[in-house]
């Protein structure tokens, strides 16, 4: 069996095609449910909060309710811990870690009744007042929705998760008009990978949510303000002081709300009770800062365009960030993307008015960037997001800086975000690093080698123990040679051990497995591939001819991962500047 798969800078199947046409549909219809969603959240708003029966989007900040507006975040956290208790458990928390560990765990199957029941919980969470964004639970929805189509398909697991990230990034892209950052996060924090296989089916799920979000809801950035130019040293060094700082923000963010978690988990109570108890803060924390219910998209908007005083923009910052801790950390249905954006907007907003900044907006929109940055670990959607938001572009460039020293200090000193801690505490280890893997860039022809010691393919294995004893402290492997002198292949020298140990009279041919051939020109994760579809530990090697080249083994591959941790590890000055006469003896 000879095994030839082409090679490239990238490789691409045609699972790409159906895939795409697949995440087509998926963004379409995730459009529709990220619409619908912000539809039933504006009319739970205008009734618990109005009494009005209305679908337009309306914020509880300007309720005339009172002291009774203490209680309909704590009637609607009720009805969140019942959906969770009866319907499913998986509506608790923000969405996205339990998109991860539905692809993770569950083969990127998500039950049907999440995709049910998460928006419902997510608009009663929202729309009786509770500190979350609609992003969250859209990204679930969608990601639940691109799963269940999948499951429709005869497809892989990794398959389908390209469905789900498509799902989510169509329903991202849909809420906020951020049709970029939405692929981005996906491939940043969802989908595990960077190929074209995964990027153009996300990117046209994206790219269609966004097209139906625009024809449906119109054109022009989410958050409007003053288009302007800064590159001065002074906004730099201020970049990258933001970035510090949000950097530390962030990290107190992430201990307090699994802080407040460990906690509520201590309570002598039923966790479908925990909502409600977290509640009650909520609806303290909007009598003192109304304008930190709901999603707060005019808070936003207010403080991009510098139209809210110091004092409102500081107790809106406290306020914001002590009931979302508690109500995220009580387990509630909700996501973090806008109030990481009011949290980040009002500290970059504050600090802007303090120091008399020139464009106090553009602080905030670096504060956005740099607390995103630090609490979620994806640096380039929090250098894209803002952008696309308010379609600033002259920001670009402080915001590259605030943005990656923010990841970069975070990633630093804490070892995993507020989307994985939760995942590592269900005992589930996780990592976002993308690098190439070092079998893909060293073709078989190269490692390919025949054995100096060999051993004749028709003598018996038990004869030859003595000389395989004394082999086993040299190279474990040796070659196989027909009578006539022809290379037949390898054997490893425990291998003939064991089939003697067994008690079997045996040739050494009889010990060679059938095992696969691949081309020269493979690379070494192909022919790695082909060993673990054998089940064998080694493959020969052939060249274009049908020439065999020699075998490639196990060995050999943990050769190449040896090489690759030498360049990681091994220090060494290319260039030494000191003369020879002052080098010591």
């Amino acid at each position: 069996m000879t095994r030839r798969i082409r090679t490239g800078d990238f490789t691409t199947q045609g699972q790409i095609f159906h895939l795409s046409a697949m995440s087509i549909i998926i963004g379409a219809i995730c459009a529709f449910i990220a619409i619908g969603l912000i539809k039933i959240i504006g009319f739970v708003t205008n009734l618990c909060f109005y009494h009005r029966f209305s679908f337009s989007f309306a914020n509880p900040t300007a309720n005339h309710l009172g002291g009774w507006e203490v209680f309909v975040p704590i009637v609607g956290a009720l009805f969140v811990g019942l959906i969770a208790r009866y319907g499913s458990e998986k509506v608790r928390g923000h969405g996205i870690p339990e998109a991860i560990e539905a692809m993770l765990v569950n083969d990127s199957k998500v039950q049907p009744r999440v995709a049910f029941w998460k928006p419902i919980s997510a608009a009663i969470s929202i729309g009786t007042g509770g500190p979350f964004g609609a992003e969250g639970p859209i990204i679930m929805t969608g990601g639940s929705f691109g799963s269940l189509l999948s499951q429709l398909f005869h497809l892989s697991s990794i398959e389908r998760r390209i469905l789900l990230v498509a799902g989510a990034a169509g329903g991202m892209s849909a809420t906020f008009a951020a049709p970029i950052s939405s692929v981005l996060f996906g491939v940043e924090l969802l989908v595990f990978e960077f190929k074209p296989r995964s990027l153009v089916p996300i990117a046209l799920a994206s790219g269609m949510a966004d097209a139906i979000r625009v024809s449906l809801l119109g054109p022009g950035p989410l958050f409007r303000m003053p288009s302007l130019q800064h590159t001065s040293p002074l906004l730099m060094m201020v970049s990258l002081a933001m970035g510090l700082v949000g950097s530390g923000f962030a990290i107190v963010l992430t201990w307090a709300i699994y802080g407040v978690e460990d906690l509520f988990r201590k309570l002598p109570v039923h966790w479908m009770w925990w909502p409600a108890m977290g509640a009650v803060v909520i609806g303290i924390g909007g009598l003192v800062s109304p304008r930190a219910l709901g999603v707060g998209y005019n808070s936003i908007d207010a403080m991009l365009n510098v139209k809210l005083a110091v004092s409102v923009l500081v107790s809106l910052m406290l306020v914001k960030s002590v009931i979302w801790v508690i109500a995220l950390g009580s387990g509630t249905s909700g996501g973090i993307l806008a109030p990481i954006l009011i949290i980040g907007g009002s500290f970059g907003g504050f600090l802007g008015e303090v120091l008399h900044a020139p464009h106090p907006g553009v602080w905030a929109l670096l504060g956005m960037s740099a607390i995103f940055s630090g609490v979620t670990r994806t640096p380039l959607t929090s250098v894209i997001f803002p952008l696309e938001l308010t379609h600033n572009l002259g920001v670009l460039l402080p915001l590259l800086i605030a943005s990656s020293v923010a990841c970069g200090l975070s990633s630093f000193i804490l070892p995993r975000s507020i989307l994985t801690e939760k995942i590592h505490r269900r005992g589930l280890h996780l990592t976002r690093e993308y690098s190439v893997d070092p079998l893909q860039m060293r073709y078989a022809r190269e490692l390919a080698y025949k054995p100096t010691a060999s051993v004749q393919a028709d003598a018996l294995v038990r004869q030859l123990v003595p000389t395989l004893l004394k082999q086993a402290s040299a190279d474990p492997w040796l070659s196989v040679c027909s009578e006539d002198g022809q290379w037949l292949g390898v054997v490893h020298v425990m291998g003939l051990l064991r089939s003697d140990d067994n008690g079997g009279i045996c040739t050494v041919e009889e010990c060679i497995a059938r095992v696969p051939t691949v081309h020269e020109m493979d690379t070494v994760k192909v022919a790695l591939d082909a060993m673990l579809e054998s089940r064998t530990g080694w493959v020969r090697v052939a060249s274009a001819n049908g020439d065999l080249l020699g075998a490639l083994t196990t060995d050999s591959v943990l050769q190449v991962h040896r090489h690759a941790s030498q360049l990681e590890t091994e220090r060494q000055r290319v260039f030494d500047i000191l003369p020879n006469f002052q080098r010591p003896v």
